[in-house]
């Protein structure tokens, strides 16, 4: 199915490198199974609460609605969790467009980096059955128009901009899938869906797994500052098993001047 054309879905330009840092595990696993790893939407909300859904001052201007009162803040509540439940509809995987290393990006998300372009991305998802959204993370809503459900998860906020984030979204419907399971005994609608008296149904799983070639994405792996003789073996074993012809590298930041991770934690706190 054609990647879906979409106003939120901003393309960058095709020779573009993207990268997707990872830990250990996830790299082995992305080689072993040449399978892209969407996650479900709503579950990002343990490490971002906002994920996928717009602020309450702007689904207030957007809807006429007043702060306090009553019944405008139902219908806020409603209009949040119908949002957070379509997301549960949508899995994304996470890539960042490369504009040099962090050492914070490095300490958050692991100890290796796989590079691609854009295009190579592009005609892995293009060739994928299910519809595939495809485009650049905005970050504050300053410039958000509308009230669309694809804008929401297309928008961050500010705090994040720096993961300058290129989304790739599986778009997958529960087909008996209800809007209203935030609703509780006495027909009150709160923020979240209330798993517990109404939960998802068992064959919506947490993530989607899509088969991908390799040899068609991959131009380079990269390790961390941190890596070890031992990690560079290991990565390089997996490229020859594979049968690949992307570099293996260290980071940019390799020296012995770079801080260790216990160092960088002593520094931030």
């Amino acid at each position: 199915m054609p990647i879906v054309q979409h106003p939120a879905c901003a393309e960058p330009e095709t020779d573009v490198r993207v990268c997707r840092f990872m830990d250990f595990d996830k790299f082995r696993d992305l080689f072993a199974s040449e399978e892209l790893y969407f996650r479900r939407t709503d579950l990002f909300k343990e490490t971002d609460p906002s994920e996928g859904l717009p602020p309450d001052a702007y689904v207030r201007a957007i809807r006429g609605l007043t702060k306090y009162d009553l019944n405008d803040e139902r219908t806020l509540n409603n209009d949040l969790a119908f949002a957070r439940q379509n997301s549960e509809a949508y899995f994304i995987s996470c890539w960042q467009l490369f504009a040099g290393e962090t050492l914070e990006m490095w300490k958050r998300y692991g100890g290796i980096a796989v590079f691609t372009h854009y295009s190579f991305l592009k005609s892995a998802m293009a060739a994928m059955l299910d519809p595939i959204f495809l485009g650049v993370v905005k970050y504050g809503e300053k410039d958000m128009t509308g009230y669309n459900l694809i804008r929401f998860l297309y928008t961050k906020r500010r705090s994040f901009e720096n993961e300058r984030e290129l989304r790739v979204v599986v778009q997958s419907y529960d087909p008996l899938a209800s809007g209203n399971r935030n609703f509780d005994e006495n027909n009150f609608a709160h923020r979240e869906p209330l798993n517990e008296l109404n939960p998802i149904h068992a064959w919506v799983h947490e993530c989607k797994r899509r088969r991908i070639e390799l040899s068609k994405l991959v131009t380079e792996v990269r390790l961390s500052p941190w890596a070890t003789a031992r990690d560079f073996d290991e990565v390089r074993t997996w490229v020859k098993v594979k049968n690949l012809s992307c570099a293996v590298n260290p980071s940019d930041l390799t020296s012995t001047f770079t801080p260790s991770p216990d160092e960088l934690r002593k520094f931030e706190s």
